[in-house]
This record gives C-alpha cells, sequence and structure tokens, in this order.
C-alpha cells in the first residue's frame, strides 16, 4: 500500500511563497504521473499541476508562471513551489499518484494567504 504525506504548508501573505512536499512510500515511483490537486470548501477539487514519468509538466492556468512541480526519483518526493501566491490560492492541497490501477492520495495540507 502507498502512503502519500504532504508537508510545507501554512499561512503566508500575499505575494509570498511556500513549497510544499510529498514524501511517497513504495516501490516504482519513478513509474508514476505525480500530481498537485487543491479543493476549497463547496467546490470540486481541482488539478494544479502534475508531472509525468518522463518530467513532462502540466499547469492549470491560473498558476502558470508562479508555480513550478518538481520530483526527485531517488527521493520518492515530489514538490510544488509556490510564489507570488494571491488570496485565491488558499486551498487544501493534496499529492496523488496515479497510473494503471493506481491512484492514491495524501491527506492534504493547508495553505492559507491572507494578510
Amino acid at each position: 500500500q502507498v502512503q502519500l504525506v504532504e508537508s510545507g504548508g501554512g499561512l503566508v501573505q500575499p505575494g509570498g511563497s511556500l513549497r510544499l512536499s510529498c514524501a511517497a512510500s513504495g516501490s516504482f515511483f519513478s513509474l508514476y504521473r505525480m500530481g498537485w490537486y487543491r479543493q476549497v470548501p463547496g467546490k470540486q477539487r481541482e488539478l494544479v499541476a502534475h508531472i509525468t514519468s518522463g518530467y513532462d509538466t502540466n499547469y492549470v492556468d491560473s498558476v502558470k508562471g508562479r508555480f513550478t512541480i518538481s520530483r526527485d526519483n531517488a527521493k520518492n518526493m515530489v514538490y510544488l513551489q509556490m510564489n507570488s501566491l494571491k488570496p485565491e490560492d488558499t486551498a487544501v492541497y493534496y499529492c496523488n499518484m496515479y497510473g494503471p490501477a493506481v491512484d492514491y492520495w495524501g491527506q492534504g495540507t493547508q495553505v492559507t494567504v491572507s494578510s
């Protein structure tokens, strides 16, 4: 069973930065697409960014140019560097591992952007 553990969330002022981390247990981490999603109360969970096993990346339009997803296969880690944060980025951020017959989620980490 794969476990995903997020960390790095918190309270930050508008314009600030945070770096989220996700640690994955288990084997074959490098084979799977890794993603970051976010959710606010009353809304559907949305994709923020994902990175494939081949390091191709994709971002939702609202974070392009501000967020960067990366992965370290040697450490079974995926990161989300978030810069120029806005109040509308406030959400619970979830890490996801996805592949054939694989769809795992972390418990989430709260990001609050407020002055």
